[in-house]
């Protein structure tokens, strides 16, 4: 090494002004060009303009007398990450970054040292007589090629072993690494620089390829790969192909431990043509490198994608978990401000104390006119007193049982429950069962029910959105996720948040130092039932017959409430047989119940004439008292007749009141009532039933007929009521109830029950009799209704006939006519004489019903 040294001698360092950058973008990589700077043995330093551009196809061409070094550890390998960046809209081309960067930085004079070029100038010994020729960065490798230029008499190995001896002395290390020095090696294959999105690996695939076509290439044995790559960096380990592998080029795997040294090895051996006397088969083999990036383990990921039916319910519970965390509270919140009227502004203290003001100031007519109907129930309320007074003992009583209003339509029954026995109450939660049980879909039901008590914030479309993703699951994997919850289960919880916002209401008083402070929470609860707060479940039971659910869960959940003495829970419902629902919830409990009738025609009255009056006492102004209605009109007197045709449904009378209000005569008022109630019944029960069942559309949408309906119209229209087990034995019911509990359910009659069985029929409501009347009075409309009547009894004693003829055809073919048949054959005939006389009789009363259809309009 000294003799060489002393051949070539020593040169002072090249100044910067002598060395050129050429950076061309075409390029497959950015390339700087140090055009023939020469030391000579004289110290001068010569620059030449001639630059050899490196060619297209992306190889360092080699002349006579020409190396070809790898310097490592010029650039960070960290840089590399920005020529991955390739997609982004605002940095299409990294490369062209780096190299205005790269370029900056060797202008600038004041940063030696963070030059990469002044780097690879340190790592060449100033001692040798070299020239360089060109020198081609690699960015994301780190390094950079050095093509040099030597005398005949010194081999490139010498080059290699002098440049590996300064930089082992010397150990020049960059800014950017401080820890590990420059590295040089002599390139023994035929590199190719390309700008594949390729990055440097630890891990290296050596490929054996032919040296030409037709030429079989040797396969490398361990030793022989690891003679050939050792010199470059510690190899970890090295790995054949498998065995059996039909892939070809035929191949193995280099694993080394440090980076720089797979970037070495690759730089050094790609392209290297391993002889036959080294071991690369008669021909010669190519050695191709290529780095292989090494699999990321992602056990964690592949095992949750692999176990779906593992994951996807933890993953259900974990989101259900984190739901009930954030979301719970806030619900809670919400309900237990619904129930304590936080938010209502008709609650808060400076609207009532502004609304009084204004009121006293400018007399709105809107707030009197509410005071004027209040006056106008005092009456009913009066009369009532005493079922009031009952409600609110039970209030204070400790019973975990059910308390049970029921009446029919407009009886009053909410504005009892809520404006009388509960008035003052602050901890009161209405929920009204019918926006929930006329609600369409899932969706909507859970909307409806958590609008009910304040339930929000409520996304009631996930509930669609989750039942997607468990069909989609159950069509993948064979199994429900779990994701999508019932409707049941989606009440439930909207039931559960409710509970506990009243158990926190109820539970809100209570102090530290209380003589009862040591019981329990439902310990205190029992002792202090006045405590509790009131549900009130208006609508219980409303259109039943469309489904139950709904309902089976509210009872359900205020049975929970009363036996946990959380609260007190009121049912306000139409239907006589609330009892059949409620007992599955309660099987063990005795209602607390209070029935609503009509009122009295005394106190009937009394309303009537209480809302005319106090638009009287409205109209009247200073000291001067107005005339009552009540004392100046002399048409009240029909009032009596018109209540007795009315009866005492509140709904009725207020509707009674507002057209005497109007100026009509009660006689006339209660006409125009009778009319529009006979418009209603003609629609609903029989008109629509008739057109649509013509079609055969829809005629089973009803569990009953339009004949069954006239029958009792018409029964009900001469008689105030019904023997209930005379009109079953009608051949019009044929012996079945179904009908005529939904007609009471539609409240077209009312079933009167003694003794728990069902005793007689009514009409729904009082005004119906006289509507019946008003029905049955219209010739047309009864001749065209009795007719089917007729044509339905008819068609069910042709049927009779049908089957006794059969069976007498049957029996008329068994052999010599046995005598033990003859009293069948006689019945036989009887009946059949019977059913004839029927039909007979039905159809001569037939033709005079279409006589009168076909004379009368």
């Amino acid at each position: 090494m000294l003799g060489l040294r002393n051949a070539f001698g020593r040169v002072p360092i090249i100044p910067r002004q002598h060395l050129h950058c050429t950076l061309n973008s075409r390029l497959y990589t950015p390339r700087v060009d140090l055009s023939r700077i020469l030391w000579s043995r004289t110290g001068d330093a010569r620059c030449k303009s001639s630059t050899p551009e490196v060619p297209k196809s992306g190889h360092i061409e080699e002349g006579p007398n020409e190396s070809l070094v790898f310097i490592d550890n010029i650039f960070p390998l960290r840089l590399s990450f920005l020529l991955r960046l390739t997609n982004l809209p605002f940095f299409t081309d990294p490369e062209k970054v780096l190299q205005k960067l790269l370029k900056q930085l060797h202008d600038d004079q004041r940063i030696p040292a963070a030059d990469p070029l002044n780097i690879a100038q340190r790592a060449l010994p100033s001692s040798l007589s070299l020239q360089v020729k060109q020198i081609v960065p690699r960015l994301r490798e780190g390094g950079a090629y050095a093509k040099l230029l030597h005398d005949q008499n010194v081999s490139p190995p010498d080059i290699e072993a002098a440049l590996q001896d300064y930089l082992e002395k010397s150990s020049p290390k960059p800014w950017f690494n401080p820890f590990r020095s420059i590295g040089s090696h002599l390139v023994r294959g035929r590199p190719w620089l390309e700008d594949l999105q390729r990055f440097p690996s630890l891990k290296l695939r050596v490929e054996f390829l032919p040296s030409g076509p037709g030429i079989e290439a040797a396969e490398l044995s361990e030793e022989k790969l690891y003679t050939l790559f050792r010199t470059y960096g510690k190899i970890a380990d090295i790995k054949p192909q498998p065995t059996g592998s039909k892939d070809l080029p035929k191949y193995a795997t280099l694993y080394y431990r440090n980076i720089r040294d797979a970037i070495m090895a690759k730089n050094c051996m790609h392209g290297f043509v391993l002889s036959e006397s080294e071991g690369g088969g008669k021909e010669g083999t190519v050695l191709k490198m290529v780095y292989e990036q090494k699999a990321k383990a992602r056990f964690l990921r592949d095992w949750l994608m692999n176990h779906p039916r593992i994951v996807i319910p933890i993953v259900a519970a974990l989101v259900a978990s984190v739901t009930v965390a954030v979301f719970d509270p806030v619900r809670t919140f919400f309900i237990k401000s619904h129930v304590t009227h936080t938010f209502h502004i008709t609650e808060n203290k400076i609207y009532s104390w502004f609304r009084s003001q204004v009121t006293r100031a400018n007399e709105i007519l809107t707030f009197k006119h509410r005071d004027n109907e209040n006056a106008g129930l005092s009456v009913v309320w009066d009369d009532r007193r005493g079922i009031i007074e009952q409600i609110q003992t039970w209030l204070i009583e400790t019973a975990d049982t059910f308390i049970v209003v029921q009446g029919p339509r407009g009886s009053g029954k909410r504005e009892l429950v809520i404006d009388e026995a509960l008035k003052g109450r602050r901890n009161t939660l209405l929920i009204d069962c019918k926006p929930i049980q006329e609600a369409r879909g899932d969706s909507s039901t859970i909307f409806a029910a958590a609008r009910e008590v304040g339930y929000r914030p409520v996304f009631s479309w996930m509930n669609t959105f989750s039942s997607m993703i468990d069909l989609a699951a159950q069509g993948t994997i064979g199994t429900k996720t779990g994701f999508s919850e019932t409707l049941d289960t989606q009440l439930q919880k909207i039931w559960q948040n409710t509970t506990n916002a009243l158990k926190e209401l109820a539970l809100e008083g209570r102090k530290k130092d209380d003589k009862d402070s040591e019981l329990g929470d439902d310990e205190y609860l029992e002792a202090h039932p006045e405590r509790r707060p009131v549900v009130v479940i208006d609508n219980f039971l409303h259109k039943s017959q469309d489904g139950s659910v709904v309902y089976d869960k509210i009872s359900e959940w205020a049975a929970s409430l009363t036996t946990a003495n959380v609260a007190h829970v009121i049912f306000l419902t139409n239907d006589v047989s609330f009892s059949k629902s409620l007992s599955k919830a309660l099987p063990d409990r005795v209602f607390r119940q209070v029935s609503l009738g009509d009122c009295s025609p005394e106190v009937a009255k009394r309303f009537v004439v209480n809302h005319l009056n106090a638009d009287a006492d409205e109209g009247s102004k200073g000291a001067e008292k107005a005339s009552l209605p009540s004392e100046t009109r002399k048409d009240l007197n029909e009032l009596d007749g018109c209540i007795d045709i009315l009866g005492g449904r509140l709904t009725d009378l207020e509707f009674l009141a507002r057209r005497i209000k109007t100026g009509e005569t009660p006689n006339k008022a209660v006409h125009e009532i009778i009319d529009q109630s006979a418009s209603e019944i003609l629609k609903m029960y029989i008109l629509d039933i008739s057109s649509s069942s013509s079609n055969g559309s829809s005629s089973s949408s009803r569990p009953w007929t339009p004949e069954q309906a006239w029958l009792l119209i018409k029964s009900l229209a001469s008689t105030p009521s019904l023997r209930y087990n005379e009109l079953l034995l009608s051949d019009t019911f044929k012996s079945s109830d179904a009908a005529l509990l939904a007609l009471e359910q539609f409240e077209l009659i009312t079933i009167i029950s003694q003794n728990g069985r069902p005793h007689s029929i009514k009409p729904g409501k009082p005004v119906y009799q006289a509507a019946f009347k008003q029905l049955v009075s219209d010739r047309v409309l009864k001749a065209r209704l009795d007719l089917a009547v007729l044509n339905q009894l008819m068609g069910i004693e042709t049927k009779a006939i049908d089957k006794a003829e059969a069976e007498l055809s049957l029996l008329g073919g068994l052999p010599g006519q046995p005598r033990e048949v003859r009293g069948r054959v006689v019945w036989l005939l009887a009946k059949m004489q019977a059913s004839q006389g029927k039909v007979e009789g039905w159809e001569r009363e037939g033709k005079v019903l279409k006589e009168v259809l076909a004379k009368e309009y």
